[in-house]
């Protein structure tokens, strides 16, 4: 059967709100704008590039290469949840958890926490392994790829935004989001390891 035969509007519809509420990008952009204080830079493309391999790989191979290394998918949604704990803590605290010193490469250390595991985390691992399962895989592609645009939009726009918000909106706007994240974290922890 030919791959894109299989192309459907609505299906592509289905999976790309899904995909936008799980990676969260909005909810994402206080920890953006608190790490480009920390770094300087955000490179959109790197972390966009980054991100959709890594959901391309999570979308064919994600369960094999868990087996592989004997993870399970609850361990490691476990373990992305740790990470966005440490985040939370860091955004609500306004403390310094995650350390770049200023000779570190800026495009690496963007890569953690915003390319994994705060856009192609464990939410993410799991939902598109759950996608494949109902889903036909050119239609996910294809919500994969117009999440990566909005994804790419959102962090070029970073500067421009922290321009535009004032730094006590941008205070307030972590220590809400630090607890959304907090609260997801939990989340994931209890529905992975009880």
């Amino acid at each position: 059967m030919d791959f894109f035969s299989e192309f459907n509007f609505k299906e592509l519809f289905s999976i790309t709100l899904i995909l936008f509420s799980v990676i969260d990008i909005l909810g994402s952009i206080p920890i953006i704008l608190n790490l480009r204080k920390k770094i300087g830079n955000v490179h959109a493309e790197r972390i966009t590039l980054i991100s959709g391999i890594l959901m391309i790989v999570y979308l064919f191979v994600g369960v094999k290469i868990l087996q592989l290394f004997g993870v399970d998918v609850e361990s490691f949604a476990v373990a992305g949840a740790l990470i966005l704990l440490i985040i939370a803590f860091e955004m609500i605290l306004g403390r310094e958890i995650f350390k770049h010193t200023p000779s570190a490469d800026s495009k690496a250390s963007s890569i953690v926490p915003l390319a994994f595991p705060i856009i192609a985390g464990a939410g993410t691992m799991t939902t598109l392994i759950s996608l494949k399962a109902v889903y036909h895989d050119v239609n996910i592609l294809a919500g994969i790829f117009i999440n990566l645009i909005l994804i790419f939009v959102v962090l070029k726009s970073s500067g421009w935004l922290e321009r535009k918000l004032n730094p006590g909106t941008v205070e307030v706007l972590q220590k809400v989001f630090g607890l959304i994240i907090l609260a997801i974290a939990i989340k994931l922890i209890k529905q992975n390891l009880f």
